[in-house]
This record gives structure tokens, sequence and C-alpha cells, in this order.
């Protein structure tokens, strides 16, 4: 229940109506069922569906069967009240003969602003160009056959987008969700599209190996114009990696500070971009309460193999770095990539209980089609392609173990890290640092966390695939823990 309006939609009917188009959303994230997208039809009669997957949410990327089956009923529903249907997204683009064959006309590939109103142009007659010739769309011709224009380059001067157009969301209805949940009312907001960084799992299926900014300027005035409109207690600028050009965040502080815009903030980045130059000072100075940190894996064996390009003492100094300066932190972690074992486990656990960041997030390895890890694995895959929903976990290639030990594996991280986060607490308290109330709820919980972190730990060990023929099972060892340098 942290629900954040579709970003990535609200650009493109942002950039529909700066070409002279009416344009209104059906906001999914807070609808029940797709059903509910029958009355808007009848109400607003659409010529277009478009189907506009939110390319700044994560779980896109993933492609999971439950938005790609949402995808599908409302495209039927369009498809039967007469409309063109327009699709945009990481799955439509891994598939386009399925959304073709599920009432799609016309499917959208890579960065699709200026792409979806050139062929409402073409469509409309406004431009002598035929769908066919437009950079970036795939269609079906009479035949039957999968066609597809030129590529659609990427935009490089992200100023020229107009603002996401977001007084098409009910936003009092995401902000009482938000004050009523967790106290507070939280918006998102990108900087950046792109990521230039090679890790081999993670899939670029829009922006591909690139990176591109908007100005300091552009953003602060963004966000002046929030503050003054949405009044968002906080924000998430969900770019993939926030402030990679040199100078960046800096700029990006002062402008704040002029525009007293300043709003508390969290991000995401990279351990070895924390520690470059003044960057977490800056980050401080410009309202960042939080920075989430792609640790993926407390064994550099596993780093290496994923070609993350940081070390795991890189994440050590990062974590201390940002907590010098106030800021709180997040870790991603990844279980199963190919060549862990239980020693590389344990070594992941161990920097979890030597750091105990604010928050963490797990997931198990998954194979994005178009990255080197699908690509590595594949031959061992199943059937199951895709996760059903976002909290699926399961294995879809043959790892070390099997989908039951991970689903346990990572409820056990979880209550261990809880754990840790009350021992900490009580250790601040014993040394005369009085907790805030969170800490204090932390320590009150550390008998539960105890009890449910052996109780998983020995579902684990239950779990524990046997060897296979050939394979060599290491046994069980603490890891050594990061011995701290100046």
């Amino acid at each position: 229940m942290m629900p954040y309006p579709p970003l990535g939609t609200l650009y493109a009917a942002a950039a529909v109506r700066d070409a002279g188009y009416d344009a209104t959303l059906f906001d999914s994230m807070l609808a029940d069922s797709e059903d509910e997208l029958l009355p808007l039809l009848k109400l607003h009669t659409p010529q277009f569906l478009v189907i506009y997957d939110d390319d700044f949410n994560y779980l896109t990327k993933m492609c999971l069967t439950r938005m790609r089956e949402a995808a599908f009923r409302m495209a039927e529903l369009a498809k039967a009240r007469g409309c063109s249907v327009i699709v945009h997204g990481s799955d439509a683009t891994d598939h386009l003969d399925l959304y073709f064959d599920h009432c799609a006309d016309y499917i959208l590939i890579g960065e699709a602003e200026a792409t979806l109103c050139e062929l409402l142009d073409a469509l409309h007659r406004r431009s002598p160009v035929s769908p066919e010739d437009i950079p970036g769309v795939a269609f079906r011709d009479h035949n039957g056959d999968i066609r597809r224009g030129p590529k659609r380059e990427v935009l490089r001067d992200l100023d020229s987008l107009p603002f996401p157009a977001r007084d098409l969301v009910d936003i009092d209805r995401y902000r009482a969700i938000w004050m009523e949940r967790h106290g507070y009312f939280s918006l998102n907001i990108a900087t950046t599209r792109g990521c230039p960084f090679h890790c081999n799992w993670c899939a670029k299926p829009l922006y591909g190996q690139v990176y591109n900014s908007r100005s300091p300027e552009s953003v602060a005035r963004e966000i002046r114009l929030l503050k003054e409109t949405c009044r968002p207690d906080h924000l998430w600028i969900c770019d993939d990696i926030f402030g990679l050009t040199p100078g960046w965040v800096e700029e990006f502080s002062r402008e704040l500070q002029r525009l007293d815009a300043v709003i508390p903030f969290k991000c995401l980045s990279r351990a070895d971009l924390i520690l470059r130059g003044n960057t977490a000072r800056a980050l401080a100075d410009a309202g960042c309460g939080s920075v989430w940190i792609g640790a993926e894996s407390g064994a550099q064996k596993i780093l290496d193999a994923m070609d993350k390009g940081i070390t795991v003492e890189q994440i050590h100094r990062a974590t201390e770095c940002l907590r010098s300066f106030g800021i709180r932190v997040g870790f991603f972690l990844q279980f199963g990539y190919p060549g862990e074992r239980e020693r590389e486990i344990e070594a992941t656990i161990a920097m979890v209980r030597r750091l105990v960041p604010e928050e963490i997030g797990i997931s198990v390895s998954y194979p994005l089609p178009g990255t080197r890890f699908h690509e590595r694995v594949l031959q061992e895959m199943g059937e199951k392609r895709n996760w059903s929903e976002s909290g699926d976990l399961a294995m879809m290639f043959r790892g070390a173990f099997g989908t039951g030990f991970y689903r346990i594996l990572v409820r056990h991280v979880h209550q261990d890290h809880r754990l840790h986060q009350g021992l900490r607490a009580l250790r601040m308290l014993l040394r005369g640092v009085r907790p805030d109330r969170r800490g204090v709820r932390r320590m009150l919980l550390i008998p539960y966390h105890a009890v449910a972190s052996v109780a998983f730990a020995f579902l684990m060990n239950r779990r524990r695939r046997p060897p296979r023929p050939g394979q060599i099972m290491l046994p069980v060892k603490q890891a050594p823990v990061y011995e701290e340098v100046e």
C-alpha cells in the first residue's frame, strides 16, 4: 500500500495533449479490476485506447503475467467498443505476437512519447507519413506478418518534454491511502532515463545502454510546482541511477534551495557513486532522507559474476558515509544467482547483520529477455518464464536450491534483519542514545523476531535440495565479517 501514479503514462498523456489531442486516464494503479475501464469507455467513447506501461516502475521490467492478463483484458474491452488499441511496454516489446493476438493494433517499441504522437498524426492524416514508416512502431500487415518500422532513437533533451499530466490523477485518493497507512504522502518524479552500467541481469528494452539527464533547473522547477499544487510530504526519485553526471547533485541542491523547493526524498544509487566527491553531503543538503543501494550480494564472487562493477568494501564504506550525513540506507538483495552456494548466502546475511540497513528489499534472480543472464540460463528454464505477481519468488532456472528454499530464505533474512535492527537500537540505548518510537518497537519485538528467524532457518535446512550427481556441496560456515579499514 505505497501506490504511486503511473509516471510514464502521465508523460505520454502530456505529450499527446501538447500535440493537440484530448486525453483522459484510466488509473489502473487504483482499480480493483480491469472491468472498471468499461464505464470510462462508455463515458468518453475514445477513438484509441493506449495501454502504456509506467516505464519508471521496475515491476514493468519483470513482465508479470498478471499485468499481461490485465493488458489483454483491457484491449479486448476497448476493441469491443470500437477502439483502436495501441500498446507500449517491456512485455509487449518482447512478445509482439501475443499482444497482436489479443487485440493490439500497434505496439510502440523503445522510448515512446514521440512515437505515439507521430502515430496518432499518421492515423488522423495530419501527417503524410504512413504508420509503417514511423520509427518504433510494430504492426501486423494484411498477410498477418509482424512488421517493424525503423529503430527509434532515444531522446537526448529530456527538458523538451512537458511535465507529467498529474491533473489527470486523483491526487486526493493517493494522499488518503498514504496518510492512512503511513502518516505521510509521497509522490514520484524522474530526473533521468536509462542506465550506462553493465549488470548482466538487468534488462534495458526501452532506452538501451544509454543515460540521459534532465537539467537540475528543470527538476527543481517541477518539484516547486508539486510543492504548490500537490503538497507532498515526500518524493520518490525513481531513476535507475540518480545523480550520475558529475556535479549534477550539487547544482540540484543549490537550485532547490534557491526556489525554496526542498522536499524530503528517497532515491536509488550505487555504492561507488556515493563515495565520489561530495555526493553524500550534497544529497543531504538537497533533502535526501534515504538512499537505496543495489548491494545484491555480500560475496565479491557473485558481484563479479553479475558484472556489477562494485566491491563489498564500497558497499560498507558507502553505508557509513551516508549515515554520517543522517541519510538512511536501503539494500536491494538478490539470491539464487548462478554460482551462489551456502557460503555466498551466509556472506550476504553477514553483511546485512554487520551494516543493519534501515530497509531491505529481497528478490531471487530473475531471467529477463535480452540480458546475458537470460541467455546463460535459457536452457535450464522450464515452461514458466514470468512471475505471476511481484511476490512470486519462483526460481525459473535450475539454481543451487529450489523455489521453496528461496521463499523461506527471504522470510528468514527479513526476520533476521528485524532482529538485528532491534539489537542495534538496544545497543544505542545502552550508549545513552534515546530511541525513537520505531526503535522502541523494534526492541520490544526482539524475542518475536529471534524465534521467527530460528524457525525459518530450521525450515530452510529441511528444504535444501540434496546434491546432484557430481556436485560438491560446501559445509555451512560463517562468512568472515568485513573489517573496517582507514
